[in-house]
C-alpha cells in the first residue's frame, strides 16, 4: 500500500513562525496581520513565536522572506502586501516579482514560504480579501502555513 502524506493544523511547540508585512497599502496589510497573528494564536501559537517583519512594498517582501527562511530559526514564513492595479504596467511588474521571489526563497530554503500577497483590480476588492465578504487572506495564510510545516515534518529527509 502506498503510503499518504497530508499535514493538519496543529502547533507543535518547537514551531516558530515569521510573517513579512508589506507597509503600502498599510490599510489593507494591517488587516492582513491581524487575520495571520489571530489565526496563529487560535491554534496554540503563542505571541512569542511569531516574529512580524515590515518592510516598505510587496516587490521588498522576497528578500526579508530569505533573510527570515535562511536564518533557521522559523519552521515557516508568512509574507503579507497588497498590490492594488493601478494605471501603469508598475502593477504587473510588482506582482511576478512577488510571486517568483516567493516561490524562490521557498524552493532555495526548503522552509515553507507562504504567499499570502493580495494582488487585486481595486481597493474593494483588497478590502473583501483582508476581512469581509472574501474571508481574510492573512489567516489563510496562517492555515497553510501550519499545514506545511507538520507535511514536511512526515516526508522522509525532512529535518
Amino acid at each position: 500500500m502506498s503510503t499518504i502524506y497530508e499535514g493538519d493544523f496543529m502547533w507543535d511547540q518547537q514551531s516558530r513562525f515569521a510573517i513579512v508585512v508589506s507597509r503600502f497599502n498599510e490599510l489593507i496589510t494591517d488587516l492582513l496581520l491581524a487575520g495571520a497573528r489571530a489565526t496563529l494564536k487560535k491554534h496554540g501559537v503563542p505571541d512569542d513565536n511569531i516574529d512580524v517583519a515590515r518592510c516598505p512594498g510587496g516587490f521588498e517582501v522576497p528578500l526579508v522572506a530569505r533573510r527570515l527562511a535562511a536564518s533557521g530559526r522559523y519552521s515557516a514564513v508568512i509574507c503579507l502586501a497588497c498590490v492594488i492595479r493601478g494605471h501603469t504596467s508598475h502593477y504587473d511588474h510588482v506582482c511576478d516579482a512577488a510571486a517568483s521571489g516567493v516561490q524562490r526563497v521557498s524552493l532555495d530554503t526548503g522552509v515553507p514560504v507562504i504567499f499570502g500577497v493580495l494582488t487585486t483590480d481595486s481597493v474593494q476588492q483588497a478590502f473583501e480579501r483582508a476581512g469581509s465578504k472574501a474571508g481574510n487572506r492573512g489567516a489563510d495564510a496562517s492555515v497553510t502555513a501550519l499545514e506545511m510545516v507538520n507535511l514536511l515534518a512526515q516526508i522522509p529527509g525532512s529535518e
